[in-house]
């Protein structure tokens, strides 16, 4: 063979003349031709194996050539045989590649037929993949979801090709055929040829589908081979690089080939390649659009979760996008070290390096916490979960780290939110301290565990050994002070010295009398030079050699001299210090004090750790309060993934059993009314995973273990928590589960006792049973005996609150609650309940039971709920209960007619001298009204839905009864039909309850009604609080007073002023709350009667009682936003209320104005009232105060329209404002408007209403922020005209009015006068008359001329114009006629259906 082949880098190049000895191709068949070469090519191909390529190169260069013009079967022929050559090209080559002589020939041979057939597989391929994703597009599923049919198949078979033809090249590449190259240098075209082939693969869209995992498995190991052995390192990276720009579904494609590449075939320095392109990629670079940061960010994240360890010689690359501006790019840095953290430095077996590796990761991670952007910090903050969750977080970070989740709570992201949430829901869950005590729990051991520390401390620093100096030390420092005194013995200055020397020198010597030991005499002398009694020292060594003149320690003193004396000192001081420091170093060691030491240091340490342990439980432990604290506060929040995280992490701090975590699932009980259904689904199912899915080895236990949970959960429950908490536990009971019978067993036998167990778990048994009720009626009708021999039998006076439960629970069975349409489900008057409840009220009436009123309400309204005839029953048992309290009276006057601190019954035992006990009176008198208000109830409720029952029973009696002919009459005239039989149901039903009316009123009250004989003695109770003063007794009245006024609007009248005043003076918080309310329901049922009155209401909520103020803003509430009470210029006291000290009160008030929000324009039409009372320098409110009002009311202006309107409304009023604080309130109600252009025009067309105020900084700096506001972003046109508005304003506010707008400076003012005509568009003239149809007053005609901003004198002659608005009239309306007399009159009567409103239970 004398020619060589050589790849091409264009196909084309190939029909070109080559070089000497290069391949070219000679003949291209025609497409006609291609079929019957591509026969004979496959002939050969059989017959003389794959060298076969040699000859028929230019068959297969052909189908190349014709691609776009051949049939698709020619080219997978084509494709089949060239698979066929590379396969046996494959298998033949090892013996060529292991034989140990090959000549050159053979050799040449075969690396043209490898590059042929390599070549023309690869170039085919590349053909039909681009050919296949074309018809992938072509042919994508329509609305029927079918492809069609030729381009479907296709696709589906070159996805079964594709295969063949890559796992061919992997099988040739695998070979080590680079000997086959001269020197093994492989050409880069043939590498470029296969690799340009895998990457058109990889563009393929569907690479990263699932099913096309095998076609990605052969690519990646294709192109591992190549890295490996082809050296196509560097061009992988800078390709991986390239696709990831353009294509961003390759990131974990290319995540996964990278790893698979640095691990299976070993090749590491990829990953620093690729890593380094990445990071030198520029902040700049990274922000252009198509930069391919996403895709960077996602293969960064992938590849750290496939190859942690390798990602750690290059993370220095990579951080240095952590200042950088694409916070893409930063999540996947802190993602990196995330999984870094998690997977490799973790535990305990780090090196220095590593943990100082380590540390600064957790740095850099910590500080992301506070990133700019939220995506950051959000995932920062589950790169944090990940770790808590893997148990890589070092215990010495887990209160810096939790301190900051708990601050994330704070977050202005919803994400970051949830993330934290999340993350503190992983530190419970992973915690090492014990999260089931509290923070209260842990201070007493805390403290004890101190004090044992610092008593220990104490104990061994007293055993530590003092510092020791030698005595040489001693002796240097000594020794000039000691020279000195030894000159001063040795020389005595006059006669009276020495005299006092011998005497001296004689007291020593008989001192040393005493101790006739040498020894010891040096001792002495060493001790007092210690103590620097450096005199008493020389006079005794001088007396020491006198009376031991043979001891060689004194011999030198034989010559008494300066320098021997301080010889023989220094041998005794010295001398003795050395001898007993060789004494010491020669005894022997102490084994038993070296051990003694030893474990006191041990348990010093033990002791340490202890506290330290417990200070770090207590810091988790107040932490975790903080944040539950917090997540509380986020079950009501309107967004619906930040209240569903929130419910998990309740049910996760429940769960692990962290202390207060009850309060937080029962505040999210009420969710269960949610109108959301995923936050009604999740509390659902947290109550299922919590409570209704019990733990136990048998059904029996399962059954105690959920009684008890609920139980417990219904401990001290608000009656709110109790009719929420029965929504979910009905569910249960309704479901028919197994567990279901054992658990109603299980509630009856502790409500009945069998089992010993408390009062509250009875009452709590009781309850659930009467949850079971709202399920199955027959759990408690089948067992009221049961229920009145335990609760309501001869012990019902011992325990009213188990008596008041039971009767909730039998409440469960009426009809009230299940408003069934057949005949009302009663029980007859003698049945065994009624009787003990009668008995139990009467006899409670004359007891002084704090707990009787809860369950006299319950037990009257079971009465008329559940008997026939209640009125008559109810009837005998306040005759009853009246003739017991006299009795009680009667026996008091005669045992003591001079008890004390009692009140009068009525006039006849006044008479007689006889008194009452006023806690029994007060329950007599809670009982009439409680009766009256059911009374009432039943007649418009029961009677009426009877009477409703009975006649539809009558019409469908009559319509069977009806034949065939009236049939056909009423098809004949059908329509006519229709109107006359709605109204003579409307007819109907009017007449029903125009005598339930007429009952109310002539009837229930009526002088031989029962009810009626207490009505004097409640308002005699009510008029006279001086007299009647017991606290009970006056709320009991007040409260019953008032729904005697429920019954008739003629009672309502005579007695309305007295409960108003009740309500304005009483100095008790509970009557006046208790009065709200009663006025409250007595507005919805005669709002004509109380619609004077509505100013007296809106007075309480300036009461000083926080209580009072709470309740009376819940009922206004409700009454505004149900339309009842029509709103005016008072919702400036609710207003006032947004800066309540109470928090809760706060909450009810912002709650209001969020309620109004949502009716059209409510808010927008009162502002203007608002400003002005809030403004009023009579209420003294603060500026703070009213700009925290008014910014949170005018957040609620969100339309150009209105706020165009309320500037214009706003300016206007500065001219009726009187003070300087008016002008400031006003000028920052403007500020805080969102101010458009329309409303900036409107603020110019009204300069003349502000500019003689703008001398005043508090106007001029609100005004001058509206335009610092408007200069942003604005376009440059309105720009330059906030610019000169700006500078009027400043104009104004430095010379002042007069000054800017004098004569001497005509001139500035004619160039401002032409700028203004440009500003303002619309002539001021115009807009005030159309404005005066308004009853404003017309703006000054002369507004474009040199005095138009000059403010209007004053004028005795003109009245001044009076701006008004219509919330303005009404009140002016309302006021006027108020002012008639100190009694409110009817002004506006308030239309009302026929049907009355129903009672609220």
């Amino acid at each position: 063979m004398s020619w060589d082949f050589f790849v091409p880098v264009c196909t084309g190049d190939l029909v070109n003349t080559g070089g000497i000895n290069q391949y070219v191709v000679q003949d291209v068949v025609s497409p006609k031709q291609l079929p019957a070469s591509l026969s004979r090519f496959k002939a050969a191909l059989r017959s003389q194996g794959p060298l076969c390529i040699l000859e028929h190169f230019d068959t297969c260069y052909s189908v190349l050539q014709h691609c776009n013009s051949v049939e698709l079967g020619v080219k997978e022929d084509t494709l089949e045989l060239l698979v066929q050559v590379v396969s046996g090209l494959a298998a033949t080559l090892p013996a060529l590649l292991m034989a140990t002589s090959v000549s050159a020939a053979e050799r040449k041979e075969k690396l043209n037929a490898v590059k042929m057939s390599v070549f023309l597989l690869c170039k085919l391929t590349e053909t039909l993949e681009v050919f296949s994703c074309r018809q992938s597009f072509v042919t994508a599923p329509g609305k029927g979801g079918k492809k069609g049919k030729a381009g479907g198949e296709g696709l589906m078979q070159w996805d079964t090709e594709r295969e063949k033809v890559l796992q061919a090249l992997v099988q040739l590449l695998q070979l080590d055929i680079r000997s086959l190259w001269n020197l093994s240098l492989v050409e880069e075209e043939f590498i470029s040829c296969v690799t340009c082939c895998c990457y058109k693969v990889l563009e393929n869209s569907t690479i990263s589908h699932v099913k096309s995992k095998p076609t990605r498995d052969c690519v990646i190991h294709l192109l591992g081979v190549l890295i490996k052995k082809y050296n196509h390192l560097l061009g992988a990276s800078v390709k991986v690089i390239q696709l990831l720009q353009h294509f961003e579904q390759l990131s974990s494609v290319f995540a996964q080939a990278v790893s698979v590449w640095s691990t299976e075939y070993g090749v590491r320095a990829i990953i620093g390649e690729v890593i380094r392109e990445i990071g030198q990629k520029s902040s700049e670079e990274l922000a252009r659009e198509g930069s391919g940061v996403k895709a960077f960010s996602s293969f960064l994240s992938e590849l750290s979760g496939l190859v942690p360890e390798l990602m750690i010689p290059n993370i220095s690359v990579l951080i240095t996008h952590l200042e950088g501006e694409s916070h893409t790019m930063r999540v996947a840095v802190c993602e990196v070290l995330g999984d870094i953290l998690v997977r490799v430095l973790c535990g305990d077996g780090l090196d220095e390096s590593g943990k100082a590796d380590r540390d600064r990761f957790f740095d850099t991670l910590q500080e992301h916490l506070h990133d700019t952007h939220s995506h950051v910090r959000a995932r920062v903050l589950q790169v944090y979960t990940r770790i808590v969750n893997s148990k890589a977080l070092p215990l010495c970070r887990y209160s810096d780290v939790m301190e900051l989740a708990v601050g994330r709570l704070m977050d202005k992201s919803i994400n970051a939110v949830k993330s934290a949430i999340q993350l503190l829901a992983a530190f419970i869950a992973h915690n090492p301290y014990s999260c089931k005590l509290s923070s209260a729990d842990l201070k007493k051991p805390l403290e004890k565990e101190t004090v044992k520390l610092r008593e220990m401390t104490e104990k061994l620093e007293g055993k530590a050994p003092v510092a020791v100096i030698k005595a040489s030390e001693l002796w240097a420092a000594m020794e000039p002070e000691l020279h000195i005194t030894v000159g001063t013995e040795l020389e005595p200055s006059s006669e009276t010295e020495k005299d006092q020397q011998e005497d001296e020198d004689g007291r020593d010597v008989e001192e040393e009398k005493v101790t006739e030991d040498e020894r010891a005499t040096a001792v002495m002398i060493a001790q007092y030079l210690r103590v620097n009694k450096y005199r008493n020292a020389v006079r005794l060594c001088i007396k020491a050699h006198s009376c031991f003149p043979e001891s060689e320690m004194f011999a030198a003193l034989s010559t008494l001299t300066p320098e021997t004396l301080m010889e023989t000192l220094a041998l005794i001081f010295k001398g003795s210090d050395e001898d007993a420091a060789e004494l010491s170093q020669n005894l022997p060691p102490t084994p038993q004090k070296e051990g003694e030491k030893e474990g006191e240091d041990g348990e010093l340490k033990k002791q340490e750790m202890l506290v330290q342990y417990l200070k770090d439980t207590e810091t988790f432990a107040l932490q975790v309060e903080r944040a539950i604290s917090v997540i509380n506060t986020m079950l009501y929040l309107k967004t619906t993934s930040v209240v569903h995280e929130a419910v998990q992490f309740c049910v996760t701090v429940c769960e692990f059993s962290v202390a207060n975590s009850v309060i937080g699932v029962r505040k999210m009980l009420p969710l269960v009314w949610s109108t959301d259904t995923a936050i009604k689904d999740a509390v659902v199912q947290a109550y299922r995973r919590l409570y209704l899915n019990p733990q136990g080895d048998n059904i029996r236990m399962k059954a105690h273990t959920l009684v008890d949970s609920l139980s417990e959960l219904m401990v001290d429950a608000s009656l709110g928590t109790i009719q929420c908490l029965e929504e979910i536990v009905q569910e249960f009971f309704g479901g028919g589960s197994n567990l279901q019978s054992t658990v109603v067993q299980v509630l009856w036998e502790r409500f009945t006792g069998k089992r010993e167990t408390s009062g509250l778990n009875r009452r709590a048994a009781v309850l659930l049973l009467g949850m079971a009720t709202r399920a199955e009626r027959e759990v408690v009708l089948s067992n009221l005996d049961t229920l009145c021999s335990v609760a309501l039998g001869e012990k019902v006076t011992e325990d009213f609150l188990l008596a008041r439960d039971t009767v909730i629970t039998i409440c469960g069975i009426t009809d009230h609650i299940r408003q069934s349409k057949g005949a009302p489900f009663r029980l007859p008057q003698d049945h065994q309940l009624f009787t003990c409840l009668t008995q139990a009220l009467a006899e409670g009436v004359v007891m002084e039971d704090p707990y009787w009123q809860g369950f006299m309400e319950q037990a009257v309204r079971l009465i008329y709920f559940l008997a026939e005839s209640p009125d008559q029953l109810c009837s005998r048992l306040v005759q009853r209960s009246a003739r017991l309290l006299l009795d009680q009276i009667a026996e008091g006057g005669e045992v003591n007619k001079d008890s004390g601190q009692t009140q009068d019954g009525s006039q006849e035992s006044s008479e007689q001298g006889e008194q009452v006990n006023c806690v029994c009176l007060a329950q007599l008198l809670a009982l009439c009204g409680c009766v009256a208000f059911w009374q009432v109830s039943h007649l418009e409720r029961s009677v009426s839905a009877e009477l409703r029952r009975r006649r539809g029973e009558t019409e469908e009696r009559e319509e069977k009864e009806k034949g065939p002919s009236s049939k056909a009459k009423q098809s004949a005239n059908e329509s006519a039909m229709e109107e006359e039989l709605g109204l003579m149901g409307a007819s109907a039903e009017d007449t029903e309850a125009e005598l339930i009316r007429k009952i109310c009123e002539t009837e229930l009250l009526a002088e031989e009604n029962l009810l009626c004989a207490f009505l004097p003695l409640l308002v005699k109770v009510c008029s006279s609080p001086g007299r009647y003063s017991h606290p009970q007794l006056t709320t009991a009245a007040c409260l019953a007073l008032s729904q005697y006024m429920m019954i008739s609007p003629s009672v309502c009248e005579e007695n309305i002023r007295l409960i108003f005043t009740v309500l304005e003076r009483s100095t008790l918080p509970v009557v006046r709350a208790n009065a709200i309310i009663a006025l409250g329901d007595l507005t919805v049922r005669f709002p004509n009667i109380l619609e004077p009155w509505t100013q007296n209401l809106y007075a309480r909520l300036s009461d000083e009682v926080p209580s009072v103020r709470q309740t009376a803003v819940t009922v206004l509430t409700q009454l505004v936003l149900k339309d009842v009470l029509k709103v005016k210029g008072q919702v400036s006291e609710v207003a006032v209320l947004l800066i309540d000290p109470e928090p809760h009160i706060t909450s009810l008030a912002l709650n209001f104005f969020n309620e109004l929000a949502t009716k059209d324009n409510a808010i927008y039409n009162l502002l203007p009232d608002i400003i002005s009372r809030l403004s009023d320098p009579e209420r003294g409110m603060s500026s703070e105060d009213f700009n925290t009002i008014m910014k949170q009311l005018f957040s609620y202006i969100t339309k150009e329209r209105q706020t165009e309107s309320l500037v214009e409304k706003l300016c206007q009023r500065f001219r009726t404002a009187k003070t300087e604080r008016q002008w400031c309130d006003l000028a920052t109600s403007l500020s805080l408007l969102s101010m458009c252009e329309r409303g900036f025009k409107r603020l110019q067309e009204c300069w003349e209403c502000y500019s003689d105020k703008l001398t005043e900084p508090g106007v001029y700096q609100p005004l001058l922020s509206i335009t610092a506001k408007l200069r942003r972003g604005a376009k440059a046109q309105f720009k330059a005209q906030v610019d000169e508005f700006e500078k009027r304003l400043t104009a104004v506010h430095t010379r002042g009015l007069e000054n800017v707008e004098s004569p001497e400076m005509d001139e500035e003012n004619q160039r401002e006068g032409s700028s203004e005509k440009t500003v303002m568009r619309t002539p001021l003239p115009t807009r005030g008359r159309t404005r005066s149809k308004r009853g404003q007053a017309k703006p000054s005609s002369s507004s474009h001329s040199d005095d138009s901003f000059v403010t209007p004198q004053k004028s005795r002659k003109s009245k001044k114009p009076v701006i008004t608005f219509s919330s303005d009239e009404e009140e002016d309306e309302e006021d006027a006629v108020m002012a008639e007399s100190e009694t409110p009159k009817v002004t506006t009567p308030i239309s009302r259906a026929s049907r009355r409103a129903r009672l609220r239970n």
